[in-house]
């Protein structure tokens, strides 16, 4: 049976405290993002480019690999900027780049084709097929969607050779990372910016064909459990993953120590053959540096009540028991977890928002003695310092968890903020020593990721002198080489070839030791050789690229503007041929109906393009086989894999808002690719956008005006979770067939719930958004096409909306008028969309 290969251990990093948690205490690699923007975790501390060749040589020094995160979309007026920054990354000897925009990963590769990219999470890489994009810019290594099983990714390390990176450990996003759209929705904060506002961590009511649900308890329908795989490192190993990640760069240093040091120990028993073991306390201590309550994620399948139980969305920590009595400034509870003096709790209070009461143990009495020691089990008292909490909020039958251990923590910090090195690298050392000939050592480290084949020789000055007493022995190099305290080295393993009775002086060895140690650390911090082009690089992509139309010819001469209107159901579809439309999108739950869609428009002489799922995974060609087969004028796309399943077949496509096209780089790559025309990213203000129309040919774009944006695209599914007994599509009695469901926010917004037919849900925008207002812009500019796309309207509102807009592009009513009558009627939010305060256009609250 062939060896496994150890996969990469990759630790976040927010800071430099982090930094050196993640090499202390066991990591490969770490991952971070810099201060200057173009990472996806805007609020984490991040690092100034200026200390870029700083952090590199800390790392390198220690044997690890550092990847920068350059993985949030780009726009059209930041891709000089990220030129400039991308050059500063390549010289500092960063190892690899994340990147989720395609236009960056372009640009990336134009200026040091030398410099590995990483595709993010966020380039939303589900399939073999998807893989194939990465593939085509030059990128080295994919991360994969967190939402694919351990199945999914043996399937997909099948057909591919592309090195795969899996999460491990962390946080979940409920949505498709690169899909989710609710921040921007909701308040004009792209997670695909680095700046998602977790509104899957809020509360939602359930309601349920115009009714309230009684949920109970079961209050956070979006908030999914942390993953935890550490059981499941040795399958993950089996496959062959590459890589193995650790969500968190806004987490504390603690946590970084803490999660590395567990997974280390989970990968080097898989790797001897041994059983990945983790005791109570283990586990224990890894839910209290942060838990929302572990969960294999999706690695196992769908079990969509395990994964989001509902019940919180915050940090919990270890449940520690249940409250019998509160009496004279005690709580009284039934232990299930231990509990000492100094612990932080908190108590489940039953309030519809996580504000629990909670503090810090002053002290633990049993049977009426006070202890200083940890206690496990059965029944004890508790008091807490004075106004710490509000003991009036705490309830017989709540329960009670423990959310910090400070002695856990102080270990744990213990583990970094020493100045000498606690993980060393491991050496080789062969040495050869004759009389008359000067000491030779080949030194070689052992296991590291940085350059692990790099062998240094070194020799003494002096000569080796025949001894008379005490002859050089192994033991005597091994002990005097060996001498490597303070330093990021340790002697592993010193094999002597030694002729005759040589000798020399211990100083002559120590002064060999320290060359020694100045060598391998000179070899770890030698740069790699990188073509870095000394010319524009972007300019040379911009001009090789599609050109956009000059200044004299982007005024409309001759043509007129298009209006396509997108439709969910063969009702609303029977309604627009009765209106008259002939430009038509289906996008159907269903998929069968879409053969009936097809003749209706054929009846009536209306060109007729069908929807393809957003995502596609392993096991789902199948869906577009049959999309191929109904015979329609074209396909929208909304993946990588349907781009290159339908331009390979000679069928019409148009590229959806999900292929996150915010610049012209990334524009001209998917039209290159067979495009006929691509939706601008719904991530674009209106100057964002308008610098997109300008940078490129406009009648390449097609531009959506009107539409309930699509917030949340889950594979986590709300309807068997809450609606149904099953766990998962196979035995879940498809609710999503025969009810109705909305989810009512905290402002009392009901926000529309579907499924597709890959049973992944939708949450979309309660109301609709418009950008009337900046229509006439984009006419001038040469724009002329444009897409309305229905959700629930009623047939009077729908003939209302295309009325407005038909008017508004022939240029009989103004986009404000537009704007006011929609308002008016209360069928889109209450702010313009093109006021200079909102962010985007396209997404009114």
């Amino acid at each position: 049976m062939a060896s496994l290969s150890p996969p990469e251990l990759l630790a976040p990093a927010g800071d430099w405290d982090c930094v050196r948690a993640a090499i202390e205490n066991g990591a490969d690699a770490i991952y971070f993002g810099l201060d200057i923007g173009f990472n996806a975790r805007a609020r984490a501390a991040n690092f100034p480019l200026d200390d870029l060749p700083r952090l590199m040589a800390t790392l390198h020094r220690r044997g690890l690999k550092g990847y920068t995160t350059v993985n949030t979309l780009v726009f059209t007026n930041e891709l000089p900027q990220l030129q400039e920054v991308i050059r500063q990354i390549a010289a500092a000897g960063v190892d690899a780049v994340l990147v989720q925009d395609v236009g960056a990963a372009r640009l990336i590769g134009a200026i040091c084709p030398d410099l590995p990219m990483h595709a993010s999470t966020q380039m939303t890489m589900t399939s073999a097929e998807c893989i194939k994009l990465a593939e085509s810019l030059g990128i080295e290594r994919v991360v994969l969607a967190r939402e694919l099983s351990l199945d999914d990714i043996c399937a997909i390390g099948k057909q591919t050779t592309m090195p795969l990176e899996v999460f491990v450990h962390g946080a979940l996003c409920v949505a498709y990372s690169g899909q989710c759209l609710t921040s921007e929705s909701l308040g004009g904060r792209s997670a695909n910016r680095g700046q998602c506002a977790q509104a899957c961590r809020l509360p939602y009511d359930l309601v349920c064909d115009g009714r309230d649900v009684d949920q109970g308890e079961q209050k956070y329908l979006l908030s999914p459990q942390d993953l935890a795989a550490y059981a499941l490192v040795p399958e993950l190993v089996a496959a062959g993953v590459c890589s193995l990640k650790i969500e968190g760069r806004l987490k504390t240093p603690e946590y970084v120590a803490n999660i590395t040091r567990h997974y280390r120990q989970a990968i080097d028993s898989a790797i001897a053959g041994r059983p990945v073991t983790f005791t109570p306390c283990d586990v224990e201590e890894m839910e209290l540096s942060f838990s929302r309550g572990f969960s294999p994620g999706w690695l196992q399948g769908d079990d969509h009540k395990m994964l989001v139980p509902g019940l919180s969305s915050s940090k919990r920590g270890v449940l520690l028991g249940q409250v019998v009595e509160v009496r004279r400034g005690r709580v009284t509870i039934d232990l299930t977890g231990s509990v000492k003096r100094g612990d932080g709790v908190s108590f489940d209070c039953g309030k519809a928002v996580d504000d629990e009461q909670g503090g810090r143990v002053f002290e633990v009495f049993r049977n009426g003695k006070s202890l200083t020691e940890p206690v496990s089990s059965g029944r004890v008292e508790i008091t807490f310092g004075r106004d710490a909490l509000d003991l009036a909020e705490v309830k017989v039958g709540q329960r009670v968890w423990k959310t910090d251990d400070p002695e856990l923590t102080a270990r744990l910090r213990k583990s970094f903020v020493s100045h000498d090195p606690l993980r060393r690298t491991a050496i080789e050392i062969v040495a050869h020593a004759a009389s008359g000939q000067p000491l030779r050592l080949t030194i070689r480290r052992v296991g590291q990721s940085i350059a692990p084949s790099c062998e240094i020789v070194i020799a003494s000055e002096e000569l080796a002198v025949e001894a008379t007493q005490h002859p050089l022995t192994a033991e005597t190099l091994e002990r005097q080489l060996g001498r490597l305290g303070g330093t990021p080295f340790e002697l592993a393993k010193l094999t002597a070839e030694i002729s005759g009775r040589p000798m020399l002086p211990f100083s002559v060895l120590g002064k060999l030791r320290h060359e020694m140690v100045r060598r391998l650390e000179e070899a770890v911090l030698e740069l790699p050789p990188r073509r870095i082009a000394e010319h524009d690089a972007l300019a040379e992509l911009r001009r090789t690229g599609l050109q956009p139309v000059r200044d004299e010819d982007s005024h409309r001469t001759g043509w007129k503007p298009i209006l396509r209107v997108l439709c969910r159901s063969l009702a609303q579809l029977e309604i627009l041929r009765k209106l008259g439309e002939r430009d038509l999108y289906v996008d159907f739950a269903d998929i069968r109906q879409y053969r009936e869609a097809v003749a209706l428009a054929r009846t009536h002489n209306a060109t007729i393009v069908l929807a393809t799922p957003r995502i596609q995974r392993p096991g789902e060609l199948g869906i577009f086989e049959l999309l191929a087969k109904k015979g329609a004028d074209g396909v929208l796309v909304r993946n990588f894999a349907g781009l290159d399943f339908f331009t390979s077949r000679g069928i019409p496509t148009i590229g959806d808002f999900s292929l996150n096209a915010t610049n012209e780089l990334t524009a001209d790559y998917f039209l290159q690719r067979g495009l006929a025309r691509v939706t601008p990213s719904y991530d674009l203000n209106r100057e964002q956008l308008l610098d997109l129309v300008q940078a490129m040919p406009p009648d390449k774009l097609e531009v959506v005006v009107h539409q309930h944006m699509p917030m949340f695209h889950m594979e986590h599914c709300v309807f068997c979770a809450v609606l149904s007994p099953g766990t998962n599509k196979t035995n879940c009695g498809r609710p999503c067939d025969v009810h109705s469901v909305k989810l009512r926010d905290r402002l009392g917004m009901e926000h529309p719930l579907t499924a597709d037919v890959g049973c992944r849900n939708t949450l979309f925008n309660a109301v609709a958004q418009s950008g009337a207002e900046i229509v006439p812009t984009l006419l001038d500019h040469g724009v002329r096409h444009f897409r309305i796309e229905l959700l629930e309207e009623s047939p009077e509102e729908i003939e209302s909306i295309l009325r407005l807009y038909r008017g508004l592009l022939a240029g009989t009513i103004s986009g404000h008028e537009v704007w006011t009558k929609l308002k008016a009627s209360n069928r889109v939010g209450v702010t313009r969309g093109t006021l200079e305060e909102r962010r985007n256009p396209l997404a009114i609250l």
